[in-house]
């Protein structure tokens, strides 16, 4: 039996200097997941069960855009988008566009699972998904949260389309750690567990104002979510429309698989290398099949965390 591995992300953006006091809730949100999914790695759950487990957790925490307190399309609904990826037989399950769904990363589950597709989206997902049973409905509203609104409408006045990670923007509440103008809003999370298998999922609310029916990179496998027992489990979060360009999440598989780069190697090419000539901002998280970490960013911070074994979370804000 190998030492479980757990890295998770909640978004990348340029911050606007978040002081101790700023950071210390999403610290706290990233260092209770990953607890929770450490622990569940630690029992000998699988891979797959932990990422699930991270990733539903960072769509309960309205600090994230993902599940409850995901941002506003510019007609004013929900549009959220999730994907999860087997290292072990590269099966692979997503969903785009739902509304109705606590906990779109267990969706995405559910259409792996099933197995006859990979990707469903709007009406004929939640049909999918109502048939299969076992999953949380709510109303669209239960993801609403009065910041998240707010910052619609500030974004409706400037006609702008934000990419998105903080749901704080107003005086009535904490201040928004990241640039209005250059902030993404994706949560994820990559694992190895004992038994030597990687899986990967990522969750997000997608763009404030974006037009209905956009659809980002994460819910696209190969773009921002891959995961192969061969190489690396990945999950990115930034300017979708890059990394779909570039297939940002297979590229650190394929150079690992077909360059033998390392993992190192691999996601700072991406990262610093592939996305910037096209304005690509963001980062991605990563682990091995031999348990390595890497969280490259080519933005000022990403919120992310990482746990190895029984050892203490580490977590970070900025590139440290």
């Amino acid at each position: 039996m190998g030492i479980p591995v757990i890295a998770i992300h909640g978004g990348a953006g340029a911050l606007s200097g978040l002081d101790e006091q700023q950071a210390k809730p999403y610290h706290d949100g990233l260092r209770y997941i990953l607890q929770q999914a450490q622990q569940a790695l630690q029992e000998g759950q699988s891979a797959m069960d932990a990422v699930c487990l991270a990733v539903s957790l960072l769509e309960d925490n309205p600090l994230f855009n993902a599940g409850h307190g995901a941002v506003f399309t510019h007609d004013g609904t929900h549009e959220l988008d999730a994907a999860v990826m087997n290292g072990a037989d590269l099966r692979a399950g997503a969903v785009a566009g739902i509304c109705h769904i606590q906990h779109p990363v267990l969706a995405a589950r559910a259409v792996m699972e099933d197995g006859r597709h990979v990707l469903l989206a709007g009406a004929g997902a939640e049909k999918f998904l109502r048939e299969y049973g076992g999953l949380a409905w709510v109303e669209p509203d239960f993801f609403s949260t009065p910041m998240r609104r707010e910052q619609l409408e500030k974004a409706l006045q400037q006609e702008r389309v934000a990419l998105d990670h903080d749901v704080a923007v107003s005086q009535k509440g904490p201040q928004p750690p990241i640039d209005e103008n250059r902030k993404m809003g994706t949560v994820g999370a990559v694992a190895l567990d004992q038994y030597g298998h990687l899986a990967a999922a990522t969750s997000t609310g997608g763009m404030t104002n974006k037009h209905a029916g956009r659809i980002g990179d994460s819910p696209l496998i190969g773009a921002g979510t891959y995961a192969d027992d061969r190489a690396a489990a990945v999950s990115c979060t930034g300017h979708g429309e890059m990394f779909i360009r570039v297939a940002a999440a297979y590229d650190v598989c394929a150079r690992m698989l077909y360059a033998k780069q390392t993992l190192e190697q691999a996601t700072q090419q991406v990262i610093m290398k592939t996305l910037p000539p096209m304005n690509g901002r963001g980062g991605l998280i990563a682990v091995d099949a031999a348990g390595n970490v890497c969280m490259p960013m080519n933005s000022e911070g990403m919120y992310r965390g990482y746990a190895r074994g029984a050892t203490e979370p580490v977590t970070a804000i900025y590139a440290e």
